[in-house]
């Protein structure tokens, strides 16, 4: 069943750059795959789906919210977030707001399909496919440790995904980003 398959090898590549304390939101959640993963690891997890079925699989896991973001106000406005997460999901204007959702020290994790799709399956609709450099365009600001933009061949896809964390001025100087696994 669909949102209850492993979760992203890339989500969890670039997880340990998650600030240990930090809450994860995850948008377009489904039935709460990378909740799962997150939890797990003792982050306390946000998911947002506009499908009440899907987060109802999850109930207990930690916080869920039923809303349509495409149609009406973005439901979080103002709140922060250690982790952003989004897969398999794209909304563009969303993005700016997505990005601002990721608190100083925080890590924004996006993964979902790219042009060329169109030539290996759906999604197929350019709506629903980022343009070449559309993800690092939206991440200005924040700093890119990993970005990928090509084909993946294990399901035949075409993706952009992009693991980047928002600067903390107030922080301490924080240590060398570790490339995968620390």
């Amino acid at each position: 069943m669909h949102g209850t398959e492993a979760p992203s090898e890339w989500i969890v590549r670039w997880s340990h750059l998650a600030p240990a304390a930090g809450a994860v939101l995850d948008v377009a959640c489904g039935r709460g795959r990378h909740l799962r993963w997150f939890a797990a690891r003792g982050h306390a997890v946000l998911g947002v789906d506009r499908d009440q079925a899907a987060l109802d699989s999850v109930h207990g896991l930690g916080e869920t919210l039923a809303a349509d973001i495409e149609n009406g106000p973005w439901p979080l406005a103002g709140r922060r977030f250690g982790v952003v997460v989004v897969t398999n999901y794209l909304w563009r204007p969303l993005l700016p707001t997505l990005v601002a959702s990721v608190a100083p020290g925080g890590l924004l994790l996006y993964e979902t399909f790219a042009v060329g799709n169109e030539t290996v399956g759906k999604p197929s609709r350019p709506d629903f496919l980022l343009r070449p450099g559309e993800l690092l365009d939206a991440c200005e600001g924040l700093r890119v440790v990993a970005y990928e933009d090509g084909f993946r061949a294990d399901p035949e896809r075409f993706v952009q995904r992009i693991a980047a964390v928002r600067p903390d001025p107030a922080g301490p100087v924080p240590p060398r980003l570790h490339l995968g696994k620390p």
